[in-house]
């Protein structure tokens, strides 16, 4: 554990410097630059990280990964990120802002690391509903709760995040973190969330994006595609599923391209924030 504490500490330290550099939060206000001939909703459905599939295959590809890294995802998160996992999530939460009495929907909640900061924030004030199509990444959350003594104000649904096992309009705020990249259909799932939401409710998405400094794009390029599967086999004792993990993030859209799919959605409003260069993004929208 110290090891990971003082990789933690480090990692603070460049969130810091990042911070300083100031990303800023864009409006969806122009057409991306980024031309693509293909639909990236229909790209991302048709594969599984560089392979092609049928949108049936990937599901089953895509929870047999989850299958896999149940046991070991929240230590691979804290190795391969150097910690800073924490601070985008810390910064989800900050930009939710969420209200004591808040009726929350996190989706692709896996391990429940999102659902304990938010009633963290909310002095345990709130109910969330984590659902996951992946009962091993449930139960794993739940376990965490249960060693935490955290069991109020959680309920714990298996689900498919294109078709959400709850009522219309019945949540005050939705949230995703590295889940829709998993999802076959994108679109789908955001129609869904915009279902779920009552009207006046927020969206935001915490997911893997595009690096937006050049001169670091090679170096962030040599360590996913080097570097995290040998620690997925190092760690998890499972390269497949890591080296599917970095291959999904490069097929997912850029930053505004996302934003947009989001616009489509139905969502208004919608905006996006850059997390350490853009290795991670936080897309926000509202269903009004």
């Amino acid at each position: 554990m110290h090891r990971v504490d003082n990789i933690v500490q480090w990692a603070v330290l460049i969130w810091r410097n990042d911070a300083a550099r100031k990303p800023g939060s864009n409006n969806l206000m122009a057409p991306s630059s980024n031309s693509k001939t293909s639909s990236p909703v229909r790209k991302l459905a048709e594969s599984f990280g560089f392979q092609p599939v049928s949108e049936a295959g990937k599901q089953r590809l895509v929870s047999g990964v989850f299958d896999n890294v149940a046991s070991s995802y929240d230590v691979m998160n804290d190795v391969m990120s150097l910690g800073i996992h924490r601070l985008w999530k810390e910064a989800l939460i900050d930009w939710l802002a969420p209200r004591p009495g808040i009726k929350h929907l996190d989706v692709a909640g896996g391990t429940g690391d999102i659902a304990l900061r938010l009633l963290d924030r909310v002095h345990g004030d709130g109910q969330v509903t984590l659902v996951d199509i992946n009962a091993a990444m449930l139960a794993a959350g739940r376990d965490k709760a249960i060693d935490q003594g955290r069991l109020a104000g959680l309920d714990w649904v298996v689900g498919d995040a294109q078709k959400l096992p709850v009522p219309d309009a019945s949540y005050h705020s939705y949230t995703i973190a590295f889940g829709i990249r998993n999802v076959p259909r994108i679109d789908v799932a955001l129609a869904e969330a915009y279902r779920a939401l009552r009207p006046g409710g927020r969206f935001l998405c915490l997911e893997f994006s595009q690096m937006a400094i050049p001169a670091l794009r090679d170096a962030y390029d040599a360590y996913s595609f080097n570097v995290v599967p040998w620690l997925g086999q190092l760690v998890a004792k499972d390269r497949d599923s890591y080296q599917y993990l970095v291959e999904s993030i490069r097929q997912f859209p850029e930053q505004r391209d996302f934003a947009k799919i989001i616009a489509d959605a139905g969502f208004s409003r919608v905006s996006y924030r850059n997390l350490s260069g853009g290795i991670a993004a936080i897309h926000s929208g509202w269903r009004l």
